[in-house]
């Protein structure tokens, strides 16, 4: 797979470190503990809205099957379940969808296996269930059924952490979205990366048509932090005096979480200058291409140039622009997205993350959501946490 490298943890720490450093004084003040009834103007948006619930393909009878050292029919009773991050709900949602409707090996727009050097002639999900022994469903039906929830980051961790799913979507590190647990408490979350989100900063159309086409992270950090309250204040900004609109995320949303740390060195650093918060990625887009004076920290995915413009970052002399670099590993605000599994990863877990892992996958998945997909030797190495297969 030709793709753009992506940064190893230590590479993204120490990314982190520098972007920090540049204006440690400035931040200095901002550093604490969020509430997330505390701020002024929260929405902390816990249910979907109606373009998530159109793709949701959550089963309201569905019950966890966190049982990784269960097998045969056990191992395929109830739905694969999974929920959290809606940054990360594009890919686990699709890849939901594609399996649920199993199509045959024959049709190449959905499946098409010989287009990635698969040797079958099954359809999707019994190709990729049967590589752990797991029998084919009756009449074209998957082998099992996914159910595909939506809410944020901390509320799927938390539904793993309680059995409550299978799979808890993510798009900050465990540790990030629980800082108090300790070692062993966090130890049962296994990590599976799927993808990589390069976090643009979008304003409103009237805002960027005005000039607005690129930011320091200084000025960024100054608006986050209500130092800068009109966009009079960005020296590039032609239009009248028009006060900002600073957007967020809901606290605990992996999205947040990963803002506050790569822009303020802190996943509990004080941004006093929300104005307003959204519980998800969908509802932060809908807001800024409806607004005049908007700005917004989101997922790559919901970016749209022309209604959702994402302004160029300059960070240490260094500028990135979307559809340029955003995906480099110098880019500070770029973050793994994770699919967690709780201890060992059962058989029914792996066959749908190996498929999202797979060429396959990143493809159909990943690249389709605008994602930037895992390196070869990234993608070697995740396929390396999961079980070995009967095949």
């Amino acid at each position: 797979m030709a793709n753009e490298p992506v940064s190893s943890a230590a590479d993204r720490v120490s990314r982190r470190k520098f972007v920090v450093a540049a204006s440690a004084a400035g931040i200095a003040g901002v550093a604490g503990c969020t509430g997330g009834s505390g701020e002024s103007g929260t929405d902390t948006g816990g249910g979907t809205d109606a373009a998530a619930e159109a793709t949701d393909t959550s089963e309201a009878s569905a019950q966890p099957s966190n049982t990784s050292t269960s097998t045969g029919q056990a191992q395929q009773s109830g739905p694969l379940t999974a929920d959290g991050s809606s940054t990360v709900y594009p890919i686990t949602s699709l890849a939901g969808s594609y399996w649920n409707s199993n199509p045959p090996a024959s049709d190449e727009e959905y499946w098409g296996p010989g287009q990635y050097d698969i040797d079958t002639e099954q359809a999707l999900a019994d190709y990729w269930a049967g590589l752990y022994g797991l029998e084919s469903g009756a009449e074209g039906k998957p082998p099992f059924k996914t159910s595909i929830g939506l809410s944020h980051s901390g509320t799927g961790l938390e539904k793993l952490r309680n059995g409550q799913v299978d799979i808890g979507d993510s798009s900050a590190p465990v540790s990030a979205e629980f800082p108090d647990a300790s070692e062993s408490e966090l130890e049962p979350f296994t990590n599976h990366v799927v993808g990589v989100d390069a976090q643009p900063i979008v304003v409103s159309k009237a805002i960027y048509d005005a000039g607005v086409e690129k930011l320091t992270v200084d000025q960024l950090r100054k608006i986050y932090t209500g130092e800068i309250e009109n966009w009079s204040g960005i020296e590039s900004y032609s239009g009248p005096d028009k006060e900002i609109q600073a957007v967020g995320r809901a606290v605990g949303s992996g999205t947040d979480t990963a803002f506050r740390l790569n822009v303020f060195g802190n996943p509990d650093a004080e941004i006093p200058g929300v104005d307003v918060r959204k519980g998800q990625n969908q509802q932060v887009q809908s807001l800024v291409s409806k607004s005049n004076n908007a700005i917004a920290y989101l997922a790559l995915a919901f970016v749209d140039q022309e209604t959702v413009p994402p302004v160029a970052l300059e960070i240490e002399g260094t500028t990135y622009r979307y559809g340029e670099n955003l995906g480099a590993k110098e880019y500070p605000l770029s973050r793994d997205l994770h699919a967690y599994t709780w201890e060992d990863t059962s058989k029914k877990e792996a066959a749908f993350l190996r498929m999202i892992l797979s060429d396959y996958g990143q493809e159909k998945f990943v690249a389709s959501s605008n994602y930037v997909t895992l390196t070869d030797a990234r993608q070697e190495e995740e396929m390396g946490k999961l079980p070995s297969t009967d095949a």
